[in-house]
């Protein structure tokens, strides 16, 4: 009697357990489902918005005969939005091509050399963070108006420069001191050149770190509305900045501007894909560090 007794207490036992793995994974599933809902939906409809006609902006209906017709609009004389990809193009490109082997050389020479007041220096590159950059509007304002290089973008990849080197410095650094000291010795003992060792040991080693420090950069720079918005007025004026012109006498022209949304989270999702595995990497090592 007792040993029937026991085994049913394990059966009941065990049916319990059983049946809470069952309800957490329920709640986890749906728990997902209702981040993922929250996260991708208006990007949903945004995208479906960017192909309705003018007459069904306001219907809630997913079933409608698709255009183009916002899409060529906005690349119209109307609103000639391909100046605004350009600028923010170029805005990107030099900020990155500048940012990035700076950044590298410098977060090398902070975790390899040794020298006084590091901490201190590594504390003032991270302390430019904290400004608020309404402070540094005005200063840079008035800075490019008496050179002459107001509503450029010149004036752009500079304040950029600001924010991102001090961040890529941070990150790219913490990626270079978990790298043994012993495998670049070993090359210099070899006879290979500093610059040699970071060129062929150092940099595919940092690789993940490097390209998470670009991910940022680039949606940094590429997101970034209120210096252009200050600084430009007709012929600098960037993506950010663009969308804001969909507005007309009746209001927001919600079907042009998700069209324009559409065509500007393009560069940022391919370029997300081109890296994905080198990006989880990075945030992997820098999650484990």
């Amino acid at each position: 009697m007792n040993s029937v007794t026991a085994a049913q207490k394990e059966k009941q036992a065990a049916k319990a357990v059983s049946t809470r793995r069952i309800a957490a994974e329920v709640v986890e599933k749906v728990g997902v489902l209702l981040v993922v809902t929250f996260l991708f939906l208006p990007i949903f409809w945004i995208a479906l918005t960017a192909f309705k006609p003018a007459s069904e902006v306001y219907s809630l209906s997913v079933f409608f005969q698709p255009t183009l017709e916002n899409f060529s609009r906005i690349f119209s004389s109307a609103y000639n939005f391909e100046n605004f990809y350009f600028n923010s193009s170029i805005v990107v490109f030099f900020t990155l091509l500048i940012t990035l082997p700076v950044s590298v050389l410098a977060a090398y020479s902070i975790s390899r050399f040794q020298m006084r007041g590091k901490q201190v220096f590594m504390f003032a590159i991270l302390a430019t963070q904290f400004i608020p950059l309404i402070v540094n509007v005005i200063p840079f304002f008035i800075m490019f108006r008496n050179w002459g290089i107001l509503d450029t973008t010149l004036a752009l990849i500079i304040v950029n420069l600001g924010h991102t080197i001090p961040y890529a410095i941070w990150l790219i650094k913490g990626f270079i001191d978990s790298i043994p000291k012993d495998i670049e010795e070993a090359g210099l003992i070899d006879g290979a050149g500093r610059m040699k060792v970071i060129w062929h040991i150092l940099l595919p080693m940092a690789r993940p770190g490097i390209i998470t420090a670009t991910v940022f950069c680039f949606v940094i720079t590429w997101n970034e509305y209120m210096f252009a918005l200050i600084l430009t007025n007709q012929d600098a004026v960037t993506l950010p900045v663009a969308l804001s012109y969909f507005v007309g006498e009746n209001g927001v022209i919600w079907n042009e501007m998700a069209a324009a949304g559409m065509i500007y989270v393009l560069p940022t999702v391919v370029f997300m894909l081109l890296v994905r595995k080198q990006f989880v990497k990075g945030m992997s090592a820098g999650a484990v560090k």
